[in-house]
């Protein structure tokens, strides 16, 4: 599958020293089940659902699109990244026009506290370099989620902006790619 600009999706797997980043399997189902249904992992993004309601509505193979990344530690799936266009209609941009290539993740809470968020952003991260040279990226998120700020500081966002959206104040951070010097 390719995107738009030439990305070939899904990338081969992605490593760093305790991760796999990769597309995501069958066998990733019921962890996306738990991730969609943890009250933690729902607290700054809209809340949770149930996990019959997910279990009901997830695809037999789910996150198969473009800019899904199942973070995988020991062969098990602990999170998701995400790549997508910022919709133009959000609060929130660089550009006037929107289109923003924005980071997302979603760990589960077990796998919280122990830098795979920032260890497996950071790979996503130089991927993304790496494909599409010089495209800044966005992130946004809650204010109040502390851990969360954190990651997006280590992984060099500096912020943009800050807005009310969903209720509650967000920030947008943007990270623009080192370009080498002549």
């Amino acid at each position: 599958m390719t995107q738009p600009g030439s990305v070939v999706w899904p990338p081969a797997p992605i490593t760093t020293e305790r991760l796999v980043l990769r597309e995501s399997e069958p066998r990733d189902r019921a962890a996306f089940v738990e991730l969609f249904s943890s009250p933690e992992v729902g607290t700054y993004v809209g809340g949770s659902r149930s996990s019959e309601e997910v279990e009901r509505t997830m695809p037999p193979v789910p996150g198969q699109r473009f800019g899904v990344l199942v973070v995988e530690l020991d062969g098990s799936m602990i999170g998701v990244l995400t790549f997508d266009p910022r919709d133009p209609e959000r609060l929130g941009h660089i550009r006037p026009e929107g289109g923003e290539t924005e980071l997302g993740y979603l760990f589960l809470p077990r796998a919280w506290g122990r830098g795979y968020a920032s260890e497996a952003c950071a790979a996503a991260l130089g991927w993304m370099a790496r494909v599409r040279p010089g495209e800044p990226v966005v992130l946004s998120t809650q204010t109040a989620n502390v851990a969360s700020m954190r990651v997006a500081e280590k992984l060099g966002f500096t912020e943009v902006e800050r807005f009310e959206d969903y209720g509650a104040e967000q920030w947008l951070g943007v990270r623009h790619p080192v370009t080498p010097s002549a």
